[in-house]
Order: structure tokens, then sequence, then C-alpha cells
């Protein structure tokens, strides 16, 4: 917490380009602390079941509020005061933060190890490329190949001598044999997978809201509100439902929710103009997928794993978390990308240059449309609304089917009720 409130502190002063997103990189690793340790601290506070699922709950409320209060209070910010207000609001809390968590009791590994630096630069290696072949895979796929099979040599090393630590009795990085329990693997990537749709709606939506139907970025986060507090609700009653249904019923329906969001957005999006009811259904869908979802897997991690390791198993929910969330602008960012490009019709009065920028976000080309002006202008601004249109309708989609395939491999790889 105290790296997290520094470094946002640094971010707001930023004077270029470099030192913001190596102000941003370092957020990502102090973020990255916080949520294993909350969870490890849940799984060492509540030994009861019952207790520690509806902790869980109103856990996960925290990251629904966040969502929903995090495009509110920068949209204010942003239209009442400078840019680097967006990252200095977060010092206060961390420091009023910081002063209540003196009262925490500690969780502790009985005989920690040290840093795995190796396995540290492995993880980044098979991480990294893996994300730049997904982004890359379009423009330069000869390249997006190389990167993929970087990511898949590293990643198959990592594991292999995070197996063979295990057995030496060192400490890893990531505890892989977590994952042999089918619950386990079964929630790890139900858990990623609810991120990567709420993010790429987030990168979707926000972009559709402001840049189409032309809101601000306060109205725009508004609209997301009804979205989190139907995750709030969704999240403490999946605690109560799981007394009565399995996690192989609740955990596929709640990625069933999410899937029928995007539907709606797919749907609404089908035509000259979408309704903002429709954007508001979307995200209340989305947000009872997720926090029934969220709710269950972390619980189903947690519950998994003896009491000595659950700062890995909260660990490798984290690593879910962050996996999924990158991974949902990654490869939705990408689709909606190259599904824009391709259906982007620039004005042949247009230069190649400037057809190229209009081609790349739809950001270069309604502010190339605001310089072109008059009719030109108007015409490169519905044609480049009318693609972003349409890449937001196939980028749905493919979310949807991603949701959909994922409630059905928990229902084939949750055999029975666990009894946990």
């Amino acid at each position: 917490m105290t790296g997290f409130g520094a470094v946002s502190a640094d971010a707001a002063f930023a004077t270029d380009a470099a030192q913001l997103v190596a102000a941003r990189a370092l957020l990502g690793v102090f973020g990255a602390m916080l949520m294993p340790s909350t969870l490890a601290l849940l799984r060492t506070l509540f030994l009861d079941r019952t207790q520690r699922r509806l902790a869980l709950a109103i856990w996960a409320t925290g990251f629904a509020a966040g969502a929903a209060l995090g495009p509110v209070v920068g949209g204010v910010l942003l239209e009442h005061a400078w840019w680097g207000s967006v990252f200095l609001v977060n010092t206060p809390v961390m420091l009023v933060i910081l002063a209540l968590a003196t009262t925490l009791p500690e969780s502790r590994t009985p005989a920690p190890g040290g840093l795995d630096l190796l396995g540290l630069l492995l993880s980044l290696l098979t991480m990294v490329p893996f994300v730049l072949a997904v982004k890359t895979f379009a423009e330069d796929a000869p390249l997006a190949l190389a990167e993929l099979t970087l990511a898949v040599v590293t990643g198959t090393f990592f594991v292999a001598r995070a197996r063979a630590r295990r057995q030496a009795g060192l400490e890893q990085l990531l505890d892989v044999e977590l994952f042999a329990a089918p619950l386990f693997r079964m929630a790890a990537l139900a858990n990623a997978t609810t991120m990567f749709a709420y993010t790429g709606l987030l990168f979707v939506l926000t972009q559709y809201l402001q840049l189409v139907v032309g809101l601000s970025p306060l109205r725009a986060g508004l609209l997301l509100v009804p979205g989190a507090l139907v995750t709030i609700v969704a999240g403490v009653g999946a605690a109560r439902l799981a007394r009565y249904a399995s996690f192989r019923t609740l955990v596929p329906a709640g990625l069933l929710f999410a899937a029928a969001g995007f539907g709606v957005l797919a749907v609404a999006l089908d035509g000259p103009d979408m309704a903002l009811g429709a954007a508001v259904l979307t995200t209340m869908l989305v947000g009872a997928g997720i926090g029934m979802s969220e709710t269950l897997t972390n619980d189903a991690i947690l519950a998994s794993a003896p009491p000595a390791r659950a700062g890995s198993a909260s660990a490798v929910s984290e690593t879910a978390y962050e996996v999924g969330a990158v991974l949902g602008t990654a490869v939705l960012g990408s689709v909606l990308a190259a599904a824009y490009a391709a259906s982007l019709a620039v004005p042949t009065s247009i230069g190649p240059v400037y057809a190229q920028d209009a081609r790349e976000t739809i950001g270069g080309a309604v502010g190339l449309a605001d310089r072109v002006g008059g009719e030109e202008g108007r015409i490169l601004l519905d044609a480049a609304t009318s693609a972003f249109q349409h890449a937001t309708v196939v980028t749905a989609v493919v979310a949807a089917v991603v949701l959909v395939a994922m409630a059905a491999l928990v229902v084939l790889g949750v055999r029975s009720r666990p009894q946990l």
C-alpha cells in the first residue's frame, strides 16, 4: 500500500510519457501484491466455510465498487481538474488504509523461501511474448509466431522447473501442483475468463459510448454503476445460493449470464443506433455473471488448498485475475481493432498516411474527421462510427462464445459436487 500510494503521486506529476508508463508498471507491481495478501488473510480470519464464503463475497464487492467508482470519479476529475488528479486521488486513500491495516493479524507461510528471481524472469518471458503475439498477429504473423514459440518454450520450462523445485523442497514462484486438483484448475480458469470478459467489455463499451455515442467520460462512467451494483448483489447472493447449489451449477450459470450480456450488446448494435438502456442491461447481465462467478471461484481456490498454502493459492487467484484482465484487453482489443480496420471505408481523397491513422483507432478517425471538416469529414466520421459499431458486434460475439465454452468446460471438468 505504501508503494502504491507513493507511485500514484509520482504518476500524477509525470512530465513525459516514459515516466508515466514506468509509474503505471510499478502500480501494477504494488497492486498485484495487495489482492493475494488480502485473500490469504481471509483464509486465516475465517475458518468457517460459510463465513469465509460471505467474506469473499464482500471482498469481491470491493472490486465491483472500485470498478463503478473509478470511471465516475475519474470522469469528474477529468472534467474539473487536471489529468494527474486521477492518480493523486489514490494517495490519501492508501494512507487511510495503511493506518487501519496495523490492526490486521499475520497470515504467514510456515517456512517461506527466498524470492525466485529466475522463476520471475521466466514468467515474464512467458506472458509478455504471448500478449505481444496476440497484439501483433494481424500485422506481422511470422513475428507473432516467433513470440508465441518463445512463450511456449519458456512457459514449459517454468512449469518443469517449478515442479522440480517443489520435489526438492524449494520455494516456487507459483505452486503449479495446485492445478492438479480439477476443482482448483476449473476455478482458476473460470476466474480468468470472467476478468477476460469484464475488462474486454470496459475496453469496448467505454470507447463506444464516448467516441460513437458522444457521451462525456462522466456520463459514460455513470452508465457502468448499475452493473457494479448488480455485481455486489450477485456476489452476496451467490454466497447464500452455494448452500443449496453446487459450484458446477452456479459458476456456469454466472458465465452464461455474462454471455447473455454480450449477446444483448451484439443485438443492440445490429442496427443504426444503440439505446443507452441496452448498454446498462449489458453491464447488469455481465455484472451478475461476474458477481456469481468471482465469489465462488475465489472460494473454491482458497478451499482447495490447505491453510499453510493459502498464500500460494491466493497468488494463483491473483495471477488468474491479472492474466484474464490482460488477455481481455489484448485479445478482444485485437479483435475489435482488426474488425474495425477491415470494415472501415476511408474516402479516397484522404491520403494513405492519414487513412492509416484512421484505420488504427476510432479515436484517430474522429480526430482526423474534425481536422478535415466539411462533407468529407462527415463522410469519414460516419464510416468510422459504422465500422466501429460492426467491430463491436464481432467482439461481443467472440466474448460470448468464449464465456459459453468456459461454462461447458466447467460442467465437464467438475464431474460432481465438490465437498470442501
